[in-house]
């Protein structure tokens, strides 16, 4: 692969989406967390400190999660439709250094989309005189970009060879049930069914556990796993993400143009 062919791929991506209009969720959050630092002490007594801490970080998530699944599900799906994926090809590029390169492309929109809401989470937190644990804030967010970058692997591929629409519904779908993974685990297992069972722990092997790079909950309390669960969940998505990338890879060479 040549790395500057990519890193152009990427830049492409990057400026394309930000010109889609994707700083305006920021704006939004923005607002978003002004209102909820208003209104929820006036309907809560006691927790509304947890309750706007969870807000914000749930609010990131979701932000990040549109983006992923909306731009990623496109990114090859709308070159192929468009036909502009005969032009990139024709050229000195490979295909698996276009899907490599639309990846780092939407990654690092997330970077931006991420950091941008981060700190106006934290401005507005210190401003309102809410105490926020921000070592583990830090971390939450940061495994909520791992997470969205798994995931725009995942919307990469079902772009490659579904429609826009089947790839959005298949994304949102592996999103839920990454974070159920475990719970369809303890689902087979009340099963008197072993073909059930089979299945459940089939599904939990084959689909990604997004609930291990979940932080949120214990992150609001200043808890964090040991640093060794942290490293390993970080290397399982690694793994994961560079699985759905060769997978891809491998199908997008198929394709006939």
């Amino acid at each position: 692969m040549n790395v500057g062919r990519i890193i152009k791929i990427a830049k492409n991506v990057f400026w394309e989406a930000i010109r889609d209009r994707i700083l305006y969720l920021i704006v939004f959050f923005a607002l978003l967390m002004v209102v909820a630092v208003r209104l929820i002490p006036e309907l809560s007594i006691g927790t509304e400190d947890k309750i706007i801490l969870d807000l914000g970080l749930a609010t990131i998530g979701i932000l990040g999660l549109i983006v992923t699944v909306f731009i990623g599900t496109g990114l090859v799906n709308k070159e192929i439709e468009k036909r502009t994926v005969y032009v990139l090809l024709a050229k000195p590029l490979s295909r698996s250094e276009l899907i490599v390169g639309k990846h780092i492309g939407l990654s690092a929109v997330l970077v931006v989309l991420l950091a941008a809401m981060t700190l106006i989470y934290g401005l507005i937190l210190s401003l309102s005189g809410i105490y926020y644990p921000i070592v583990s804030i830090l971390v939450t967010v940061i495994f909520i970009f791992i997470q969205l970058s798994l995931l725009t692997a995942v919307a990469i591929l079902f772009g490659v060879f579904t429609s826009s629409l089947l790839a959005t519904l298949f994304t949102f779908g592996i999103y839920l049930m990454g974070n159920l993974s475990r719970d369809l685990v303890k689902l087979g297992d009340l099963s008197d069914n072993p073909g059930i069972k089979k299945l459940m722990m089939g599904l939990y092997v084959v689909l990604p556990d997004l609930s291990r790079l979940d932080l949120k909950n214990d992150a609001v309390y200043g808890l964090l796993p040991s640093m060794a669960t942290l490293v390993t969940n970080f290397g399982y998505a690694l793994l994961y993400i560079m699985l759905v990338l060769s997978i891809t890879i491998a199908i997008f060479a198929r394709k006939e143009f």
